[in-house]
């Protein structure tokens, strides 16, 4: 399922247009964007968890000549669904 199918989906389930859909998805990805800057963590009971995992830096290899190469640290997000996500599958 892509963007559009899942505003789709809210859209019928929640019996509204298409653009409001969009506009509450929208702000939703975007307070979890703002909880994982700010508090690092966001957990949605029932669905599962976002994480923000730091990730070292590491040796890794240019494809195109085979040359070593070190790969700085960054950031990223990790997400470990609950138990009821889980068991629906």
């Amino acid at each position: 399922m892509n963007k559009q199918e899942l505003v789709e989906a809210m859209a019928k389930c929640q019996k509204d247009t298409k653009a409001s859909a969009e506009r509450w998805l929208s702000c939703c990805l975007d307070c979890v964007q703002s909880g994982l800057k700010k508090d690092k963590a966001v957990q949605l009971v029932g669905f599962g968890s976002f994480k923000v995992k730091n990730r070292a830096s590491r040796k890794g290899r240019n494809p195109q000549t085979g040359a070593t190469i070190t790969i700085k640290a960054s950031k990223t997000v990790g997400f470990k669904p609950s138990h009821d996500l889980k068991k629906a599958m």
